[in-house]
């Protein structure tokens, strides 16, 4: 199985134990005399060139060997179960690291690293990886998801792009007729791809900055319910031959709105031309703004490492010092944003079009996952999520149960740090 950069949005939030897979990967590096010889890890990707691009990197490290891993399979599960051991990577790329893995002291403090740059790192996808105030790990690019338009097919209609969600109801059954769907949010109807996004566009949170339950709020059953009036209306593309990220049903005009990832980008531009624009996912409500879910891969450092000095280093110089590397390894294998404010307004590749569009809105409206989001609570909350927008059930009822279910969690994590510094 390969995974493209794309995965981090779509991955679940658990990591499950297990037994590690066999990997792929080769020796590169060389260490100019030094004695320290660091594994890295990465999960593997399916953009062409990528593994090549950071295999060259680790080559140009002078003050260490090393060697690079490209791992196959389920990555998050391997290294969860790596951290565990004494076999694991030195430094490692991670979709996170999670709550656990930081209370349980498996991965190593890199506030450090960014003292003095931290405000170049786009917050969004800075904040999940911060803990108690120290950061845990280093974003490596962004990716962020957002509603691709056609023009023309929005002209012909009559229809304006929508700026509210009520607009977007009102104009996915305008635009839907017995060729084309209103709007494609997945062959699930979107329960899977927007997660909380609905949630942070009526101008709430899946949790608070103080660390409680962030959507106990009437907005949020409101919101909820405009995206079933979606499904009741018969506006959305199901069964599609492939899904969301997928932007093949946009391009051949299966639906004149959908919502995928920025990705997809360079394959709407080839074949659409300018025939096509991009928005946010629209606000609800009196309080409501825009949404954009952002996620990143960071890299990190295991605690069970032998040589946790000579790690750091060796982050900070691919990941803090190198932006030139930083730069190609966002847009030369693939389509993504760099971690770094300064590098994603200077990219020649966004500054345009679209493309800056996308950059626009994950300063001004970008989210992430707050790494107190458990997987307990996003499987509750996705679950009910279904049942609202496919089963049409109420969404107060649902939402009653998932605030109950959330707030246990937040007391269990919660005690669990009490316990962690008792210790």
């Amino acid at each position: 199985m390969t995974m493209s950069r794309r995965g981090v949005l779509v991955a679940g939030a658990g990591l499950a134990g297990g037994g590690l897979l066999s990997a792929c990967g080769g020796n590169t590096g060389r260490g100019s005399g030094s004695s320290a010889e660091l594994s890295q890890w990465y999960h593997q990707y399916g953009e062409a060139g990528t593994e090549q691009a950071v295999e060259r990197y680790a080559g140009a490290y002078r003050k260490a060997r090393v060697t690079v891993q490209w791992r196959p399979g389920n990555y998050d599960q391997q290294t969860a179960a790596a951290l565990l051991t004494d076999s694991g990577p030195d430094v490692f790329e991670v979709n996170g690291p999670t709550l656990d893995q930081i209370q349980g002291g498996q991965v190593v403090d890199l506030t450090e690293l960014v003292k003095g740059v931290e405000d170049d790192f786009n917050p969004a996808v800075l904040a999940p990886k911060t803990y108690d105030g120290r950061v845990w790990g280093i974003p490596q690019v962004v990716d962020m998801q957002m509603l691709y338009y056609r023009k023309s097919l929005l002209r012909d209609a009559g229809v304006e792009p929508p700026d509210t969600l009520d607009a977007l109801v009102d104009a996915a059954r305008k635009l839907t007729d017995s060729k084309v769907k209103g709007l494609f949010l997945g062959n699930d109807g979107g329960a899977g791809v927007l997660g909380g996004t609905p949630l942070y566009a009526a101008g709430l949170q899946l949790v608070t900055e103080d660390g409680k339950v962030g959507f106990d709020d009437p907005a949020a059953a409101r919101t909820l319910g405009n995206l079933h009036r979606l499904y009741a209306d018969k506006s959305l593309l199901l069964g599609a031959p492939a899904d969301w990220s997928d932007p093949s049903a946009f391009i051949q005009g299966l639906t004149a709105m959908q919502w995928s990832g920025l990705w997809a980008l360079p394959q709407i531009k080839k074949e659409l031309g300018d025939d096509f624009g991009v928005l946010p996912f629209p606000g609800d409500g009196g309080q409501g703004k825009p949404a954009v879910p952002v996620g990143a891969y960071g890299a990190a450092v295991s605690a069970r490492s032998r040589h946790k000095e000579a790690a750091k280093e060796f982050v900070r110089w691919l990941w803090v010092q190198r932006t030139a590397y930083q730069e190609d390894f966002a847009l030369s294998y693939g389509f993504h944003i760099p971690a770094r404010i300064s590098l994603a307004r200077k990219a020649t590749a966004l500054r345009s079009g679209a493309a800056a569009d996308a950059v626009r809105f994950t300063t001004d409206h970008g989210y992430a996952q707050p790494l107190l989001w458990t997987p307990a609570a996003q499987t509750a909350y996705q679950d009910a999520l279904s049942r609202i927008i496919s089963g049409g059930a109420s969404p107060e009822g649902e939402l009653r149960a998932v605030v109950r279910k959330v707030a246990a969690e937040l007391d269990r994590v919660k005690s669990a740090k009490k316990v962690k510094k008792a210790s």
